[in-house]
C-alpha cells in the first residue's frame, strides 16, 4: 500500500479561506487536481499545489515503479493554527484587537486500485536547460540612454517599421506596440 501523508504547518492564511479549495479537489486524481489548482485564482491554491507535488515526489522516491497517473487525493484536512494577536489604535485612546490566523493542512495521497483507470489530464512540465558556463571574463553590457533606445528602429520579422516619434507622451501611449 502506497499511502503518503504530508503536512503543511503554519500557513499564514485563514483556514476558512483555505478550506474552499480542498473541498473542490478531495477525491480527485492527482493530475486533475493539479490542473484544477493551476487554473484557480485563489491565493491558497499555490501552497496546496506545492504540497501535492511534494507528496507525489516523496511517493516516487520510495517506489520508483509507481506512476503519478495512478495516485489520488484520499484525504485533505485544514485545521486552525495559532493566531498572532495584534492591536490597532482607535479613537479616544482605545485599541481594537486583530487576529492574524494561520492554518495547518494535512494531506493523504493513495494509489488507485482500479487498473483500468485512465487520467483525464496529463500535465507536461518543461525541463530546465543547463546553461553553458563560460570560462574567463563576463561580457560587459553597454548602457544606452533611454532616448537612444527609443530612437532605435527595431526590425522584427512580420512587423511594420514604426516611424520615429518624438516626445515622451507619444512614446508611452502609441496605438501599436513596437
Amino acid at each position: 500500500m502506497t499511502e503518503q501523508k504530508v503536512q503543511l504547518n503554519y500557513l499564514r492564511m485563514a483556514p476558512r479561506k483555505v478550506r474552499l479549495i480542498p473541498n473542490l479537489i478531495k477525491g480527485m486524481p492527482v493530475n486533475s487536481a493539479e490542473a484544477e489548482l493551476i487554473l484557480i485564482s485563489k491565493r491558497s491554491a499555490l501552497p496546496l499545489l506545492k504540497l501535492i507535488r511534494s507528496a507525489v515526489s516523496s511517493i516516487k522516491e520510495k517506489n520508483k515503479n509507481i506512476n503519478s497517473d495512478s495516485l489520488f487525493i484520499k484525504k485533505i484536512i485544514v485545521n486552525e493554527g495559532p493566531k498572532l494577536k495584534r492591536f490597532l489604535p482607535r479613537a479616544r485612546g482605545s485599541a481594537s484587537s486583530i487576529q492574524k490566523k494561520s492554518s495547518h493542512i494535512s494531506l493523504v495521497i493513495d494509489e488507485i486500485k482500479d487498473k483500468n483507470f485512465k487520467a483525464k489530464f496529463n500535465i507536461i512540465r518543461k525541463k530546465k536547460e543547463k546553461k553553458e558556463e563560460k570560462s574567463g571574463k563576463k561580457p560587459e553590457l553597454k548602457r544606452e540612454s533611454s532616448k537612444k533606445i527609443a530612437e532605435k528602429e527595431v526590425e522584427k520579422p512580420g512587423r511594420k517599421e514604426v516611424a520615429k516619434e518624438k516626445g515622451f507622451f507619444k512614446q508611452m501611449f502609441r496605438r501599436k506596440s513596437v
